[in-house]
């Protein structure tokens, strides 16, 4: 739902001093009110602040329980298993609540609808005022008060919303129950509805006015970069897919090349094992060799000693 007619809101001075009404920017305040979608938004908001800390313990975490009360059969009383059990007093408790996240998500351009929406209601409303500027040169809480006073909100729920962080008028208002300070970018759908009367600063509508140009912009000249000729685009296309193949092919060429150089050297290893173990086996032959030749000389040796020796001893006896 969204009207044609432009919105106007109440402006001040930062002292109180009543000015002309001021034209809100028509982009934002077009009069668009989405219920289902300012009762999502606050519902996740809700959801997200929630720790979920929540956590009992079942009968495997109480302390105590691991004997059995008493024997299977014989008591005449029904068998029990552990004094933890749940139906005992100071057992364990069954389905009970466990830590966990309640963290919801919400589509960045439906927070968007939600906080324009819940900016038309507070314009329907009359309850949007905008402040010339928050000159604060240090934190007072009694200027703000005053503030408040001079416009008639000091009774009501007041969200101000300044142009930028500004330290000065932050703290001069925590210490105020009903009034929250917040940066215009950092205003959530559920503050919004929670408030009253709502205080712009007037150059946060400057700022936002900037940055919707500067979107508007981007999608212009994406909107631009979609209108392009179909035949730009299939040349560009076949550019691609020709450089993809030229570096595809190159990389397929030098995988070749690095295998058949993996491949030359293996086989070069290989012939190198295989001529040392050739002279190791020739080395290894001719060693044997030698020793049997050895072996027989020696063999022979003691043979014709012992045979020297035994005609010795036959010369002696016949003697």
């Amino acid at each position: 739902m969204a009207d044609n007619t432009s919105m106007n809101a109440a402006a001040f001075t930062s002292k109180g001093d009543a000015t002309d009404a001021v034209a809100l920017p028509a982009d934002l305040f077009d009069g668009t009110i989405n219920m289902p979608v300012m009762h999502q938004a606050v519902k996740a908001y809700l959801a997200n602040q929630r720790q979920g800390n929540a956590a009992t313990k079942t009968r495997g975490f109480v302390i105590g329980g691991n004997a059995k009360p008493w024997k299977q059969k014989g008591t005449g009383r029904a068998r029990q298993g552990s004094i933890r059990a749940p139906q005992w007093v100071g057992g364990g408790t069954v389905f009970g609540p466990t830590p966990r996240s309640y963290a919801q998500s919400v589509p960045r351009k439906v927070r968007a609808l939600a906080r324009k929406s819940a900016f038309n209601a507070r314009a329907r409303e009359n309850a949007i005022i905008v402040i010339d500027a928050f000159d604060y040169d240090a934190p007072k809480t009694s200027q703000l008060v005053g503030l408040l006073a001079a416009i008639g909100v000091a009774t009501k729920k007041v969200l101000i919303l300044t142009d930028g962080v500004n330290p000065n008028v932050y703290m001069s208002g925590r210490n105020l129950p009903r009034t929250h300070v917040l940066p215009y970018s950092d205003v959530s759908t559920y503050h919004l509805l929670w408030s009253d009367v709502v205080l712009v600063e007037s150059n946060a509508f400057a700022s936002l006015i900037a940055q919707e140009n500067d979107e508007a912009g981007e999608e212009s000249g994406d909107e631009t970069e979609k209108a392009a000729p179909r035949k730009a685009r299939t040349v560009t296309k076949a550019r691609a897919t020709r450089a993809t193949k030229a570096t595809r092919t190159t990389k397929a060429t030098k995988r070749t090349k690095s295998t058949e150089a993996v491949r030359a050297a293996k086989k070069a290893t290989r012939a190198a094992r295989k001529s040392t173990r050739k002279t190791a086996t020739k080395t290894a032959g001719r060693k044997s060799a030698a020793k049997r030749k050895t072996v027989a000389k020696k063999t022979v040796k003691k043979g014709a000693a012992k045979k020297a020796t035994k005609r010795t001893a036959r010369k002696k006896g016949s003697r």
